[in-house]
């Protein structure tokens, strides 16, 4: 059953991101095939999916594609996004998804609901991600799988070593934990899961490379912007971590490192397929 009213768990983190243009840029960009290769062989035609932390809708749309004969539910905390994931998958014609608002940690969904929970780039910006596995597991059903992607920002790498790269990195990761999350949370991914009480778990990792003009282009050009522009900018000048100066330096240190011809740069993501086991 959905846990009781009046006794459920709140969220106490705070999203670094936001939903600024420049971090939509890359949401938007995400696929089934490029962010959830490691869940794809294990669905069936049937399936029934919760997708938690849907953001605009494009890897939940290539979910939904997946399971014809079934149906893909997904859900975000904030309900203007949800707007951009309804117009995504009415573009594609799909009759088979429906979206909701929802919290991960009080999901109101009976036990034994889903085939499959998935969540990509959720844990980090929880204050809780035992609990929330916990939640995800109770609303699986028997035989069922929990499926979570979470990048690692300590692993992340690149090259050259333009100076002031290891200044965002340092700044990105005080900030997000100070929002009460954990940036690094690829590596944890196992471990947060047997402490949930998840026992069959296949831990993998996979990764998203940036090289060639048009990615250096893109992906440093969203960092730029989202270094000055987006909610992470206000929430690092607000909170005493950086000036609006040393942003602007950091921005343009990105647009540096995106225009050098040896540019390349690896995002490490740790996977979880937790099977639930059968009643």
């Amino acid at each position: 059953m959905p846990n009781p009213q009046g006794t459920k768990p709140h969220e106490t983190a705070v999203y670094t991101h936001g939903h600024h243009e420049s971090v939509l840029r890359s949401h938007t960009w995400r696929t089934a095939a490029n962010s959830a290769a490691y869940l794809l062989g294990s669905l069936k035609p049937h399936m029934r999916i919760l997708d938690i932390g849907c953001g605009p809708g494009t890897i939940t749309a290539d979910l939904a594609e997946l399971v014809p004969d079934g149906h893909v539910t997904g859900v975000d905390n904030a309900a203007e996004v949800l707007e951009r994931a309804r117009a995504t998958a009415g573009e594609r014609g799909l009759r088979n998804v429906d979206f909701a608002v929802a919290d991960v940690n009080a999901l109101e969904y009976p036990d034994d609901t889903f085939c499959v929970v998935h969540a990509h780039q959720v844990l980090q910006h929880l204050g809780d991600p035992v609990g929330a596995l916990r939640e995800m597991l109770r609303v699986t059903k028997p035989g069922g799988f929990v499926a979570v992607r979470e990048s690692d920002y300590a692993a992340m790498t690149w090259y050259p070593e333009v100076p002031g790269m290891d200044d965002w990195l340092d700044l990105y990761e005080r900030v997000a934990r100070a929002n009460g999350g954990e940036p690094d949370a690829g590596r944890r991914l196992k471990s947060w899961a047997l402490a949930a009480g998840l026992t069959d778990v296949t831990a993998t990792s996979s990764n998203w490379t940036y090289s060639t003009p048009a990615e250096r282009e893109w992906w440093s050009g969203l960092w730029a912007d989202r270094t000055v522009a987006s909610s992470y900018a206000g929430r690092a000048v607000e909170g005493g971590h950086a000036t609006h100066e040393q942003l602007g330096a950091i921005s343009d240190t990105w647009r540096e490192w995106g225009r050098r011809e040896d540019g390349w740069f690896a995002v490490l993501h740790g996977e979880i397929l937790c099977r639930k086991p059968a009643a």
